[in-house]
């Protein structure tokens, strides 16, 4: 069997079906995005994005409240915010009500570096939806909300 066939190639029976252009687009978005924290990010990555994001917008949290939230599992949350910690950008403080939980809150120097970090994402969005028309881009964004509703559905029942 020959196996001089170009890496672009995909087959016929394939390259129309949803879960590989969701797979394929999420590969794409996920390689802009890193190359987007990578270049602008000051060391920074989208988990840490997320999690000064979601301090930003909920107030000081649990490290295992930031996790459920974010989605990311708690041993990387406590390696990340330990990250975040050692730049400035969050502080964690004792629980006073249960002195085994941290809670954390994000500084004046996390807000700041949100902002940058917005700029970022915004960016590497403008060049994920770049083919799509305004219209378009408002479509396409609410059939993914529609169908990751209908997975958040599904998984209660």
């Amino acid at each position: 069997m020959s196996m001089d066939h170009p890496p672009s190639r995909t087959p016929a029976r394939v390259k129309d079906r949803p879960t590989w252009l969701i797979s394929r687009t999420f590969a794409r978005s996920s390689s802009l995005l890193a190359a987007g924290f990578e270049s602008y990010g000051r060391g920074l990555r989208s988990y840490h994005y997320r999690l000064l994001a979601a301090l930003d917008e909920w107030g000081p949290s649990s490290q295992a409240d930031l996790g459920r939230g974010t989605g990311i599992d708690r041993s990387d949350v406590t390696a990340a915010l330990s990250e975040l910690e050692s730049l400035r950008l969050v502080e964690r403080s004792v629980d006073p009500e249960h002195r085994r939980r941290n809670i954390v809150t994000i500084t004046p120097a996390g807000v700041e570096q949100l902002l940058e970090l917005d700029n970022v994402i915004d960016g590497v969005q403008e060049q994920v939806l770049k083919p799509l028309t305004k219209a378009q881009r408002r479509q396409f964004i609410a059939l993914m909300v529609k169908l990751l509703a209908a997975e958040d559905e599904s998984s209660k029942g």
